[in-house]
């Protein structure tokens, strides 16, 4: 019986911890780009997988630039990111990372700029497993009502990033 090798599950994953202004933060990343952000606190805190190997210091500039950005310095980043998750998931993400810095958009919105109007819970669920948060900016996704509705870290980690950014909205990086 042949079995399937899947290539990508190879690729060796690094990962390493920063502070952040709202606690620890965990950042992995392959060969193709950032796999993880993972706030180490909240409803969504898992252990990393154990074949990925801790680093000090991560090739590339992906902490720097979250540190950036959590200074109101960086408004948008430049990062090779290997998301992996379904079609669907990889639309709603993409759609994520078109919301302007300092704007929200309901669910319902999101789901019609993906030409899926009536989805909205679907995307609501693709955007609770986003591997990540900040770069793929999940936090900027709200209620109808205008509440702020589920995050990984927590609402009130959701409620610092939008305060962030509105604070920072017209610094230009």
């Amino acid at each position: 019986m042949k079995t399937r090798c899947n290539r990508r599950a190879l690729e060796p994953v690094t990962f390493t911890y920063f502070q952040s202004p709202w606690g620890q933060i965990l950042v992995a990343q392959n060969p193709r780009g950032l796999t993880a952000i993972q706030f180490r606190q909240g409803s969504n805190v898992k252990a990393p997988d154990p074949r990925w190997r801790f680093v000090r210091k991560l090739d590339g500039d992906a902490v720097a630039q979250l540190q950036a950005y959590f200074a109101g310095e960086r408004r948008e980043f430049d990062l090779p990111l290997a998301l992996e998750g379904t079609p669907f998931q990889r639309e709603v993400w993409m759609a994520l990372r078109e919301i302007p810095y300092g704007a929200t958009v309901a669910y319902a919105d999101l789901a019609r700029r993906i030409g899926r109007p009536h989805a909205f819970r679907a995307v609501g669920a693709a955007n609770g497993r986003n591997p990540l948060p900040i770069v793929v900016p999940c936090h900027r996704v709200i209620g109808s009502d205008g509440t702020l509705t589920g995050y990984g870290g927590g609402l009130h980690i959701k409620a610092a990033l939008l305060a962030l950014e509105r604070k920072h909205r017209n610094f230009r990086s």
